[in-house]
């Protein structure tokens, strides 16, 4: 079985928490040449030509956040190449309709860059609000590193292509075996947003991690494997 992990907006930080498992970097992260123009079509053929020049025909996606957003793209889009499905601390869809929610995740990601700052000098401030009590000492650092990675222009098209995503209307078409895991305290991926999710997914399943908050994979790696990992094996 192959496994791809989609990371979140913050860029690739799984490290050996899913061994064997392809960490697929976005275009543009990591040093890859970035799209013309980030969308999630753009996104979702992207994986697709990735996944066919390795010769991976079918695949299990395991997506973070916005890369759980990308999941749900590729599976609505190409459904015979998706074996099983993880969403993990996501949604499937942006916001609510009210214009000024979008206008104020948008100032809360770039207004740290409006000032001149670097992504490195930015970072903890842009991460704020995203790990709970009792996370691991090193998960900020390990989120911080990674998204200070980024190049700026990259981070700037990829928080504005995660604004335009909506697939609600899909979820109920979703044919294969889901997992859902959700941190209990997640603050940009809501636990009651998570469960309508599973809800609407026939079939799915809904781990909840107690405390937990949106990068639970660092916060509480342990309890993360120990949700995830029995799912593969099935």
């Amino acid at each position: 079985m192959s496994v791809v992990l989609l990371h979140g907006i913050g860029g690739p930080s799984w490290g050996e928490l899913v061994p064997g498992a392809l960490d697929w970097p976005m275009p543009g992260f990591c040093g890859t040449p970035a799209l013309p123009a980030m969308t999630f079509p753009a996104l979702a053929a992207a994986l697709r030509e990735a996944l066919d020049a390795r010769g991976i025909a079918r695949v299990t996606l395991v997506g973070h956040s916005m890369g759980g957003m990308l999941a749900q793209e590729f599976i609505a889009t190409w459904p015979d190449r998706v074996e099983r499905l993880v969403l993990y601390a996501t949604t499937p869809a942006f916001g609510g309709r009210d214009p000024a929610f979008a206008e104020a995740f948008l100032q809360a990601r770039l207004g740290p860059l409006e000032g001149g700052r670097s992504m490195a000098q930015a970072a903890p401030e842009m991460l704020a609000g995203m790990f709970e009590a009792g996370a691991d000492p090193d998960a900020a650092s390990q989120a911080s590193a990674a998204l200070a990675a980024i190049p700026e222009a990259v981070y700037r098209e990829t928080v504005r292509c995660l604004t335009t995503f909506d697939r609600r209307a899909e979820l109920s078409r979703i044919g294969v075996p889901t997992l859902l895991i959700a941190g209990e305290r997640d603050q940009a991926a809501p636990l009651k947003t998570m469960q309508r999710m599973a809800t609407a997914i026939p079939g799915s399943r809904i781990v909840v991690v107690p405390g937990a908050g949106h990068l639970l994979h660092l916060e509480r790696p342990v309890e993360f494997r120990a949700a995830l990992l029995p799912f593969l094996s099935e």
